[in-house]
């Protein structure tokens, strides 16, 4: 019986001093939050578009190596989470404008 209270009264006194702790988002960007993930969510599409501009200049003789792209010149137009809050989101290049052209 004494195991019984022993057990019951440490259980007691782990679920009494299990205090709530609220914590405030800190953001060490140099931009605002809402930037910073608008370019992290962009900066997930670099793959793609990385392959789709070695795919558009490839047989251009006259493009430069290396070509990148504006990332901070890149706009979310449409974007769809999968699975409900905390889930996967869906990205996809549509479109893209030429700036300059090598031919």
């Amino acid at each position: 019986m004494k195991k019984i209270v022993a057990i019951f009264m440490i259980g007691m006194l782990l679920v009494i001093s299990n205090t709530t702790v609220n914590a405030k988002t800190i953001n060490e960007a140099d931009t605002e939050l809402c930037e910073t993930l608008k370019y992290a969510l962009i900066n997930t599409l670099r793959q793609p578009v990385d392959k789709a501009i070695t795919e558009i200049y490839k047989e251009d003789k006259n493009a430069p190596e290396g070509l990148t792209w504006a990332s901070y010149d890149t706009e979310i137009l449409k974007i769809k989470q999968l699975y409900g809050v905390g889930g996967v989101y869906e990205g996809q290049l549509i479109s893209y404008k030429h700036i300059k052209t090598y031919r």
